[in-house]
């Protein structure tokens, strides 16, 4: 077999070889002139600001006059806050409640808009209403409509409503909770929805075959086939959950007291109120560890292959 091979082939085999690879260096430089522009902007906007705060977290500075070093003071300050702890853990809570609320919500809402009905398509654009809106506008609306005098239970004169939603800290949290799903499900609805637009119908109809039934299906078909999705959405709900400022803000200013005080608006009233960059700065650092952790841990459970298609083996 080895002498049957004409020895003028081996040289244009090569050649072939180094032209399919000078072809594909080629594409490859091309395709740098493209990812160069978004590697400025992510340079100038994300890593220099992260490295300029990360800088400044030691140091004392009340934004306007001279610059000091403080040392390892600001971050040893902050990590022994009693505040800070309580923002912490309210941040986790506001998450992880968050999360378990607007999960199931998306999902079912999902796989019930990605059917072929065209009511469905008239409630899809529906529930896509509070994306149109800002957080701030959802929440002075909320501010309102909760208000024990002059907003729902009034205006329908149902006493029951007549609670000071956002003055008692045991009802506060969950209204801060239901406002944020109110806003954000139908964002993650929509991705519920694309995924399952995605998932064969031969395999729903092999399974009817099988005499399985629509809790079956979607148990066995559905819920495996959006692994993936689940991943992505709760990446973005669980990182995205650490920048609940304006809403909370707009609505309660961290209270009643510190009632809903997160990471992200202590990190604020540390600045912006008390003046302290040094010690807002380290919060910012904090926060943005605690983000990719959450975020390289939710990649991790996808296995190798959560890069890839969901149908992928199919």
């Amino acid at each position: 077999m080895i002498a049957a091979v004409p020895p003028a082939a081996l040289p244009a085999d090569r050649g072939s070889g180094n032209a399919v690879r000078g072809v594909s260096r080629g594409r490859t430089g091309s395709l740098w002139w493209l990812v160069l522009p978004a590697l400025f902007f992510f340079l100038v906007f994300a890593v220099v600001p992260l490295i300029g705060v990360f800088v400044l977290s030691f140091a004392n500075w009340d934004g306007i006059g001279a610059i000091s070093v403080a040392g390892i003071g600001n971050w040893l300050s902050v990590l022994g806050d009693p505040v800070m702890h309580n923002a912490l853990r309210l941040t986790f809570v506001i998450m992880i409640v968050s999360w378990l609320v607007q999960t199931p919500l998306s999902l079912l809402l999902g796989v019930f808009t990605a059917g072929s009905q065209k009511y469905r398509a008239v409630l899809a654009v529906l529930y896509f209403v509070p994306l149109l809106l800002s957080s701030a506008a959802i929440a002075i609306a909320f501010k309102a409509l909760l208000d024990p005098n002059f907003g729902l239970a009034e205006g329908l004169g149902l006493p029951f409503l007549a609670q000071d939603w956002l003055g008692r800290p045991q009802l506060v949290l969950f209204v801060v909770i239901f406002v944020i799903a109110w806003q954000f499900v139908p964002f993650h609805t929509l991705i519920y929805q694309g995924g399952v637009r995605q998932i064969p119908k031969s395999l729903y109809e092999a399974a009817e075959i099988d005499g399985a039934g629509k809790v079956k299906q979607f148990f066995h078909i559905t819920l495996p086939q959006l692994k993936y999705t689940i991943i992505t959405s709760s990446t973005l709900m669980v990182v995205g959950s650490l920048t609940y400022f304006d809403l909370i803000f707009v609505l309660t200013a961290g209270g009643p007291g510190n009632s809903t005080r997160i990471l992200a608006l202590d990190m604020y009233l540390t600045g912006f109120r008390a003046n302290l960059m040094g010690p807002a700065s380290v919060l910012a650092v904090i926060l943005v560890l605690i983000g990719l952790a959450l975020a390289l841990a939710l990649q991790r459970l996808g296995g190798k292959g959560s890069s890839g298609s969901q149908l992928e083996g199919l």
